[in-house]
């Protein structure tokens, strides 16, 4: 594996500017594969939601490590690697499915939902001392957080609730308070684009991108941003006024919130390094990244309801769902365009340099605005460190 160290980046002196380069660089991709992705990171890989019967299983890729998500006859949700503990085969290729076993197609080895070993041929001509019980599939930590199930390949890796940090208020709103949500379904699509060129979408553009807001005449109240200032988790916190009738739109419950008033606004979470949870009007959506390669980051965008919905409001999260922010929703649809611009602009020389609630040139923000693109500023200082990338003196 080659190390951070050895490959030069010049990351410029001024805390809001970042170099171009570390978007198209293919070298880098290997690296932090192992830096953050392997590294001492919490990654969301599922919610329970996903599987709401004992059997249900889930296929998932953290970066290039494939995993197996079961939910088990005793009721427990566990997370293995995506291999048979003999020659690593890779065990299941489904997307997700109910089944009691796993059958290695290779040599037929056969393991439960615990993952254990129940069964394998010939066995009495294995090697001295073979046994089942010493065979499981292999497991990364992991921990579950309103219903979100989280892993991580390092020891080294904080405790959840200390990873999660200052933004813990935000995520819990995100999650419906009580995380206890039921999967609606999915839009899965690739991006032709760098995972952190996908990742640094910001607060700033919202406003002036994405047309539907101008075509609705849809005004937004008062917001914030919240970050956690160890690994630059990114919490935004908005009031949404509720959008007047217009001619532009025929079913105006794409754009109605129904429940309580004081409820009706907008809350996102940004868990670096790729995740993005939104609850937005009566959208709970969870977005699961996949960094594919250099220039290919694969997104589910699952679409959830809580548990305690009736027949009326499960049709209207339903209808509203990917309508309002899927990969090609009214107001986020313009976004797959941009991240495959950045990726390509990003093929020039210099550097990208953030403006917009930017006050210092030393010193990272503190307090940011809704509408503020220097969120960011300390998620990419987290990266820089991480990648053991020096600042220029000058």
């Amino acid at each position: 594996m080659t190390e951070a160290r050895n490959i030069e980046v010049k990351w410029p002196k001024n805390v809001n500017e970042i170099p171009k380069e570390i978007f198209v660089r293919e070298e880098l991709f290997e690296v932090e594969q192992e830096k953050i992705f392997r590294g001492p990171e919490w990654h969301p890989v599922a919610h329970t939601g996903e599987l709401p019967n004992k059997g249900d299983f889930k296929t998932f890729d953290l970066g290039t490590v494939p995993l197996l998500i079961t939910h088990g006859q005793d009721g427990e949700y566990r997370v293995f690697y995506n291999a048979c503990s003999h020659r690593s085969n890779q065990l299941e290729t489904a997307s997700s499915g109910n089944k009691t076993e796993f059958e290695c197609p290779y040599h037929r080895w056969l393991f439960n939902p615990k993952g254990e070993l129940i069964g394998c041929p010939n066995s009495k001509e294995f090697s001295p001392g073979f046994k089942r019980e010493d065979y499981p599939l292999n497991q990364p930590r992991t921990a579950i957080s309103y219903g979100l199930i989280f892993v991580t390949m390092s020891e080294e890796t904080p405790p959840l609730e200390e990873w999660i940090g200052d933004v813990m208020p935000t995520f819990k709103q995100a999650m419906g308070e009580d995380g206890d949500l039921r999967l609606l379904g999915y839009q899965k699509v690739s991006y032709k684009s760098n995972w952190k060129g996908y990742n640094d979408n910001d607060g700033y553009h919202a406003p002036l991108l994405h047309k539907a807001f101008t075509m609705l005449n849809w005004q937004g109240g008062q917001g914030h941003q919240y970050m956690d200032k160890t690994r630059g988790h990114l919490g935004f916190e908005a009031d949404l006024k509720p959008v007047p009738k217009s001619e532009m739109i025929k079913d105006h419950s794409l754009v109605e919130y129904i429940g309580d008033e004081a409820n009706m606004g907008s809350r996102l979470i940004q868990f670096f390094p790729t995740m993005v949870i939104t609850r937005h009007l009566n959208v709970y959506n969870i977005r699961f990244a996949i960094a594919r390669g250099p220039m290919d980051t694969e997104v589910h965008y699952a679409y959830f309801c809580h548990a305690s919905d009736d027949e009326e409001m499960i049709k209207h999260r339903t209808r509203q769902a990917s309508n309002l922010l899927g990969p090609c929703g009214m107001v986020s649809m313009e976004d797959a365009a941009i991240f495959h611009r950045i990726h390509i602009g990003s093929n020039t020389p210099g550097n990208a340099i953030f403006q917009k609630g930017v006050t210092s040139f030393d010193e990272l923000p503190t307090d940011v605005k809704q509408n503020d693109e220097s969120g960011n500023l300390p998620r990419w200082e987290y990266y820089r460190k991480i990648m053991g990338f020096e600042r220029a003196e000058s």
